[in-house]
């Protein structure tokens, strides 16, 4: 099979954990018999460097004639970086958020999970983690406050700052779709998080879940109020299997979710439309200042991959490749500095990435 993919480095670690990606991609389809066509794209700080935006048609038509795309992080130290004293239309995370909208990728799939080799590097208590949890974070992704209607104007010598939140019932139900056939893959549970004891678009969010969760009986529904179950994920994060939510309150939850798995570094995640193309990237960010010196953890962009396999290509076997070759280095002991832990072995980027071949049979 001949897997098409567009792929965007990034920026700060992005072309070091994309190319570890890369590698192991290389691999899997070397043992399985497939061919993986690569076609370089630039977003972010990159495209401004060179194009002097963050992101143009072009590399928008390539994207959309790519089976997936693979992407590393984007973007660079808000401080320093001359990207920053750019207006926000043309800095690098807005070359993100106009590629999500112009491929339509609504649904983001984050999973966290805690492998028993690293509950040592888990902030909560053992007693809490004993055991690990897995669960899957399917978050709206082109919809709700990010995308809303927004102004600052002055108002009697006072500025007022606007943002509006908005979805429509379509937008929810071809979310929750996704989030109901997902949990039928997996423990048959959803919780769908809201503030529906404030805020309209959160009525209109549980009602159209609700009216989607009738077309799946064998799926049980909870829903749970924001604040509640940002709690939760520290309380007893093994209680939860897919939690679906709206954009804002996913982007917040999955990072918090990120945190309880031990390191951002190990969090993979995709972005899906309404065919099987999808945009596949680490959940951390571009982290410049330890960028170039081989020491970022791969394993997320990695992991990323291998949903790429899974979601876009219906590569199950090879996944499942990957994912166990991730599991049997983190046996062995190897470690990135992120999840170092006494008594392991510390490696770098490179290093990560060849073990993780090395287990791919």
């Amino acid at each position: 099979m001949r897997l098409n993919i567009g792929v965007i480095k990034g920026d700060g670690i992005g072309p070091e954990i994309v190319t570890e990606a890369m590698k192991v991609l290389d691999k899997v389809a070397d043992a399985f018999g497939h061919e993986c066509a690569y076609t370089q794209l630039l977003m972010g700080g990159a495209s401004i460097d060179v194009n002097g935006v963050p992101l143009t048609d072009e590399t928008i038509e390539l994207a959309k004639k790519s089976d997936a795309v693979l992407m590393g992080s984007i973007g660079g130290d808000a401080k320093t970086s001359p990207w920053y004293k750019l207006e926000p239309s043309k800095r690098p995370e807005a070359g993100l958020l106009r590629l999500r909208k112009s491929l339509n990728l609504f649904a983001n799939l984050r999973p966290a999970v805690l492998y028993d080799e690293l509950k040592g590097a888990c902030p909560l208590k053992e007693e809490i983690t004993t055991g690990g949890f897995d669960m899957m974070i399917m978050r709206e992704l082109t919809g709700g406050l990010y995308f809303g209607e927004r102004s600052t104007k002055e108002v009697d010598g006072i500025t007022y700052a606007t943002d509006t939140l908005t979805y429509n019932e379509e937008e929810i139900r071809r979310i929750a779709k996704r989030a109901f056939d997902i949990a039928m893959k997996r423990r048959k549970k959803v919780t769908s998080v809201d503030k529906a004891n404030v805020l309209d678009s959160s009525r209109l969010w549980r009602k159209v879940t609700e009216e989607v969760a009738k077309e799946y009986p064998e799926v049980a529904l909870e829903h749970m109020l924001v604040d509640n179950c940002a709690m939760q994920l520290v309380k007893d994060p093994r209680q939860f299997d897919v939690i679906l939510t709206e954009n804002m309150f996913g982007d917040i939850l999955s990072d918090e979710a990120s945190m309880v798995t031990g390191s951002i570094g190990m969090l993979a995640s995709a972005s899906l439309n309404e065919t099987k193309f999808g945009l596949y990237e680490p959940s951390g960010g571009s982290a410049p200042d330890i960028a170039g010196k081989g020491i970022a953890n791969p394993i997320a962009t990695i992991l990323s991959a291998a949903m790429m396999l899974r979601y876009s290509f219906d590569l199950d076997a090879e996944a499942d490749a990957i994912e166990h070759a991730v599991s049997e280095v983190l046996k062995a002991g190897y470690r990135t500095g992120d999840i170092m832990s006494e008594g392991k072995k510390q490696v770098g980027t490179s290093e990560m990435g060849d073990l993780i071949c090395g287990y791919i049979k």
